[in-house]
């Protein structure tokens, strides 16, 4: 697993989506610029679908899931620099 500094982290084990849906566009992609509380993807977990936010705007460096992935807690979703 990646360990970056700027690194957002997987609050809980569950299926990361990086749409709301397979139809729709991705709510963002690499290079875009964030802002602290965007919705960078979705985990679902136990049926509910859990929004992660940016913790701290910045450039979205790296995506480092593909939707429909299994995460585990505390790992490596996205690199914010």
């Amino acid at each position: 697993p990646v360990q970056a500094p700027r690194a957002v982290t997987s609050p809980m084990v569950g299926v990361a989506y990086l749409a709301p849906d397979p139809s729709s566009p991705p709510f963002v992609t690499e290079g875009q610029q964030v802002s602290a509380g965007q919705t960078l993807l979705l985990i679902e977990a136990m049926k509910t679908f859990n929004q992660i936010k940016a913790p701290r705007a910045g450039t979205l460096s790296r995506v480092l899931i593909q939707s429909g992935d299994p995460v585990e807690f505390g790992e490596a979703l996205v690199i914010i620099e």
